[in-house]
């Protein structure tokens, strides 16, 4: 069976073996609109999203070779919203769903996506976009959920709406409109939680929780607590999990284990074995494997 390749930097590209698995590629910029590839038609808004943080895109499986993947930690939260008449089939530790449509946080816990004659839009949340748009704390999604039973009527009708539109360009400007609709009225995450996120992503999770704590101007303590709370994730593990990102970048683009341990800033090789195996579920070598096994 194929697997997705969602091309707005989404979920995981899986190969179908056990321990193979790739974190999908990041978009091209705005005003690419139509691509293809590997069976997939895809479809990005022209002139950009309406809101900072926000990445979207349309897929479509135009061969129904259906899509199998595992979903991987990565620093965003993907939404996805399923337009045709059969449901994802979600596995993970709470057992199996049915869904329409889907919220992946940040650290979603092992999970598994299969789906067949896929046609969805896909949104890529900056943690602070998700913030405002989810309408929940982060920290209440524990694994990969129902966008639903988060936006409940809402999600119905922009469905709904995206369901019947007849262009691509027409379902996104849609997805478009709703967003700023739910933006306009959503609380802002606190400045200090957002100016840490940031300097960890320009660090590339190379910073000390104390010295994100000295730059904001808050304890070690109130910053934990309210890191956590907007973010979804310590301070700590948001580190763990950018500098992780960053190696697994570089371990699909070819890179070798211990000059990608060197730049991504571990100590030596067995400290990013580790992560990789806590954040990914398979070796260095599994991962990189699963980039040009999968195409």
């Amino acid at each position: 069976m194929r697997s997705y390749d969602a091309g707005a930097g989404a979920l995981v590209r899986d190969t179908g073996d056990a321990g193979d698995a790739e974190s999908a590629r990041d978009a091209p910029g705005a005003g690419d609109d139509w691509g293809t590839g590997d069976g997939w038609e895809v479809a990005r808004p022209v002139g950009g999203t309406a809101l900072a943080g926000v990445r979207m895109a349309g897929f479509r499986d135009r061969v129904a070779a259906g899509l199998d993947m595992r979903v991987l930690p990565q620093p965003a939260v993907i939404v996805v919203i399923e337009l045709g008449d059969v449901p994802y089939r979600v596995e993970g530790a709470t057992g199996q769903q049915a869904l329409r449509s889907l919220v992946a946080p940040l650290a979603p816990g092992p999970a598994r996506i299969r789906g067949e004659h896929v046609e969805c839009v896909e949104l890529r949340l900056s943690p602070r976009a998700a913030y405002a748009l989810l309408g929940v704390s982060p920290r209440e999604l524990g694994s990969v959920t129902s966008l639903e039973d988060l936006w409940g009527r809402h999600e119905r009708r922009l469905r709904g709406q995206l369901t019947v539109a007849t262009t691509w360009q027409e379902r996104l400007r849609l997805t478009n409109e709703f967003l700023a609709q739910r933006a306009a009225r959503a609380p802002g995450m606190a400045p200090e939680v957002a100016a840490a996120w940031d300097d960890i992503v320009a660090h590339r999770g190379r910073v000390r929780v104390g010295d994100l704590a000295a730059s904001c101007g808050w304890s070690r303590k109130r910053l934990w607590s309210g890191f956590s709370a907007q973010i979804g994730l310590t301070p700590k593990r948001a580190a763990m999990l950018v500098r992780f990102d960053c190696a697994a970048r570089a371990l699909r683009a070819g890179g070798n284990a211990a000059d990608v341990a060197m730049a991504c800033g571990y100590v030596d090789q067995p400290h990013l074995y580790r992560d990789v195996l806590a954040f990914a579920g398979c070796t260095p070598g599994a991962l990189a494997r699963g980039a040009t096994s999968a195409g």
